[in-house]
């Protein structure tokens, strides 16, 4: 493949002629060593790891054996058998790296909350992920930014930095973060209005998620006086357990 693509040829002629996917032969021709194609699978930690630097040390300073490996491992507490550390140094006979642990990248749902949680609120696991994470990818280290911004706000109930954030929102280059600008200008004040003040729509939401669930319970047959009886009764015991005195310990 790099011999053809070298010699001026479309990915699409060299993938008509070896009879491959053309996506295939981008991938291959984009490659600069057989390394960056091969797919190895995540493996699980492995009580090895912690003693991974200091195989990689000693295997740089010549001492390739791994029956000395072990033995010297063996004293610096590793518990693990003589096969481990043969297999863990199989990688650095060929002339490959240490076949090192490799972390599951968090999907979107995932990404989004850790930048939207609270630093204060975060695990340790995810304080140091996601400086990692952020780290490989701009664009969501500049959306993180943002998002804190606005956290800010709501947390200091101020909205004085909102037409600004807005500015640098919908000049962020990032296509949905410039259409939440501009849906955001449009309600500017209501917006403005929900950092500074204490009231919510919680309580609304609250009553049509109760309507919803009365009519999902009721397999969508319920008609509207039934409908409005069952939810007036659950306003009814709602306000009842509310009102009810707290009991303090002592």
């Amino acid at each position: 493949m790099h011999d053809l693509t070298r010699a001026g040829r479309s990915h699409s002629s060299v993938a008509r002629e070896l009879g491959l996917d053309r996506r295939t032969v981008r991938k291959y021709a984009r490659a600069r060593t057989w390394q960056e194609v091969m797919r190895r699978p995540s493996r699980k930690p492995s009580t090895l790891d912690p003693y991974l630097d200091y195989l990689q040390q000693r295997w740089d300073e010549g001492q390739h054996s791994a029956k000395i490996l072990h033995e010297e491992l063996r004293t610096k507490g590793y518990p693990g058998h003589y096969q481990r550390v043969k297999m863990a140094v199989a990688p650095l006979r060929r002339g490959l790296p240490l076949d090192e642990p490799r972390e599951r990248p968090p999907s979107p749902r995932e990404a989004a909350r850790w930048i939207t949680t609270h630093p204060g609120r975060r695990s340790p696991h995810i304080n140091d992920r996601l400086p990692r994470l952020l780290d490989h990818c701009p664009e969501l280290s500049h959306t993180h930014d943002l998002v804190r911004r606005f956290a800010s706000m709501l947390d200091n109930r101020d909205a004085t930095p909102i037409p600004g954030w807005l500015d640098d929102l919908a000049n962020s280059g990032l296509a949905p973060l410039a259409g939440l600008a501009g849906a955001l200008r449009e309600d500017r004040h209501a917006v403005a209005q929900g950092i500074t003040t204490p009231y919510n729509s919680g309580v609304n939401e609250g009553r049509i998620t109760d309507v919803k669930l009365q009519k999902r319970l009721m397999g969508g047959r319920a008609g509207i006086p039934l409908l409005r009886h069952r939810v007036v009764l659950i306003a009814h015991l709602r306000r009842r357990y509310a009102d009810r005195p707290t009991l303090t310990p002592g």
